[in-house]
């Protein structure tokens, strides 16, 4: 008996995937209609979520280049100033420190100069040992220079808390406008995809009705609309997955060559798993979700 009804299952799948597959190619241009929805949606989408990685990704670099000096007290010998480097380094927010010698630090001011000639009579003891410092989150440096501050030996700690407020606002502005862009944009497709599949659906409203008068279920009549329009999502966004892999790869390259080395553009292989399972899941819940939201009306009768 299991057997049978497992059979009959098979059957029935297979009867609705070829009836999704005939009602797509015998309703053509509505087919074609809803795919370039689903693929002009997601492309926008992708497009908006890449520049947002991308901003962010450089927002990043010059966040980690926002560094803090650290000027140890000049009373503290080489020793003691090497030995800050762990009660820095263990202080919230830091993420890595590097300790600068006085000779070092004196390399790196003459090397400002063409002429150093001038400077001939600079002497290493005339600067301090310092620590750079890097930090976890720009947001939180105002918090870090007040406890590094507090620090033993350290005498002077220095910020441009402008640049790391600008960052931070850069970055928020980012990523707010991103969301509110891709939620508008996901409104306005769902809107277009679903009054779609409802014209499509409205042309074939006879057929639903003369399947109603011979006796199919609702589900009998439902199944091979949801197998139609999950075939048209996924088909929809892998065609969309595809043209942004491309585009990407061609804008990607032309950035490459003719921008600055400062600028680059994050790799769409370390975000294409991701954006391919958004990429599906909008598809397939705009595609099935709309097909069974539009069946509704023309089921309840």
């Amino acid at each position: 008996m299991g057997i049978i009804i497992m059979k009959l299952n098979r059957n029935r799948t297979g009867y609705y995937i070829k009836e999704g597959f005939s009602s797509i190619f015998a309703h053509g241009l509505m087919s074609f209609a809803s795919v370039c929805i689903i693929v002009a949606f997601l492309i926008i989408m992708g497009a908006f979520v890449m520049i947002a990685i991308n901003i962010n990704e450089i927002v990043g670099v010059l966040e980690k280049d926002n560094v803090m000096l650290a000027y140890v007290d000049e009373n503290l010998s080489d020793s003691e100033a090497r030995a800050l480097a762990s009660t820095l380094r263990n202080t919230q927010n830091v993420s890595k420190v590097s300790f600068v010698t006085r000779e070092q630090a004196m390399d790196d001011f003459l090397g400002k100069y063409i002429n150093t000639e001038r400077y001939s009579d600079v002497k290493p003891e005339w600067f301090r040992h310092r620590y750079i410092i890097y930090v976890d989150d720009v947001e939180l440096i105002p918090e870090t220079q007040m406890m590094l501050k507090d620090t033993y030996g350290i005498a002077q700690v220095n910020a441009n808390l402008k640049i790391a407020q600008g960052l931070v606002t850069a970055r928020n502005i980012v990523s707010g406008v991103s969301i509110v862009i891709i939620v508008v944009l996901l409104t306005i497709s769902l809107f277009i995809m679903s009054n779609t599949i409802k014209l499509a659906t409205f042309e074939r409203r006879e057929e639903i009705a003369i399947m109603k008068m011979v006796g199919a279920t609702n589900s009998f009549i439902r199944w091979p609309f949801i197998y139609e329009g999950f075939i048209l999502g996924i088909t929809g966004s892998l065609a969309a997955f595809a043209a942004l892999f491309g585009l990407y790869g061609l804008v990607a390259s032309k950035i490459v060559v003719t921008e600055s080395t400062f600028l680059s553009v994050v790799p769409f292989s370390n975000v294409s798993l991701p954006i391919f399972v958004v990429f599906a899941l909008i598809g397939f819940g705009v595609g099935v979700g709309g097909s069974s939201m539009a069946l509704n009306k023309y089921l309840n009768v």
